[in-house]
């Protein structure tokens, strides 16, 4: 098999707002990455454009591991089903995070696209891909099942805030890739892709966001990376008021709602989550250095 038609040797699937974007970017210098693009979306949308469409993107570091990061895939059947079907020795790395939390990010994300107007509660009640990807142990368990239990590795992003060496080598190790140092470096305490403020003009952001969306259909992923190095994006998206931490209320009805999933994974995986289902005093802070990215 030549380079070119090499399948990928390993995907992460997410979900969304589980250090991903970290993820594929502390890998992409090392193992070989889809080019110009973070989620190819292959699998879910993008399937109709071939396998040849696919494998394109596949330029960099030629002989390396293979593989990708697209946190849309995780609760989504029909991706599983195609990347089991098509790629049936692939690795598989999930990365979990308090789904409080996350369902938090979630909404800052959806208020700064202007693709809700409406409270965290509503937004995540009527949000599938919110509910959905929320479903950590329902959604592992299939994951295992298709691919085998040893296939696929779960990491958690409190270890990543704890230890992103230690985080990285666990992934690296699995995959039988070399080691990635980022001891020490600012990658290593550096949260991309947060978002802290909603937009100043809601119909500005939606104009913005179709706009970006149009970019990135016709692959102009260059075109949404100029933009957003010269500060469009942050123009279009942000400037409004910045996100206070989650009301307490909020928060504890939101732990409350998803406590079941959460003790269903603690079975599956033996693992204490008990942090997940305990309201916090204060948010949690992450990384020390935060950076917001509106182009992702």
């Amino acid at each position: 098999m030549t380079d070119a038609s090499r399948l990928p040797d390993f995907i992460c699937v997410g979900p969304q707002r589980t250090g991903t974007t970290w993820l594929h970017n502390v890998m992409a210098p090392h193992l070989s990455l889809p080019v110009d693009i973070k989620e190819t979306d292959f699998f879910l949308r993008n399937y109709p454009k071939g396998m040849r469409w696919y494998l394109s993107f596949f330029r960099s570091n030629p002989g390396a591991i293979r593989g990708e990061v697209d946190p849309n895939y995780f609760g989504e059947d029909i991706a599983r089903e195609r990347i089991a079907n098509d790629i049936p020795h692939a690795k598989i790395v999930v990365t979990l995070r308090d789904p409080t939390d996350r369902a938090y990010s979630s909404y800052r994300v959806m208020r700064r696209d202007a693709w809700t107007s409406v409270g965290v509660e509503e937004t995540v009640a009527a949000n599938r891909i919110i509910r959905e990807s929320s479903r950590y142990a329902h959604h592992l368990v299939q994951w295992q099942r298709s691919f085998g239990a040893e296939r696929v590795l779960v990491c958690f992003y409190d270890d990543l805030e704890q230890s992103p060496q230690a985080f990285l080598d666990r992934i690296t190790d699995f995959l039988g890739a070399p080691r990635i140092n980022v001891e020490g470096s600012l990658i290593a305490s550096e949260r991309v892709n947060t978002v802290i403020e909603a937009p100043r003009n809601p119909k500005l952001a939606a104009k913005a966001r179709n706009f970006r969306t149009s970019l990135k259909l016709h692959g102009m992923h260059w075109v949404v990376d100029l933009l957003g190095t010269a500060g469009v994006w942050k123009y279009c998206f942000g400037r409004g008021e910045e996100f206070a931490e989650l009301d307490p209320q909020i928060d504890a009805r939101l732990r409350e709602h998803f406590r079941p999933e959460v003790e269903a994974l603690e079975r599956l995986l033996g693992r204490d989550l008990s942090a997940w289902k305990t309201q916090r005093a204060t948010a949690p802070t992450g990384f020390p250095a935060i950076r917001s990215s509106a182009t992702a």
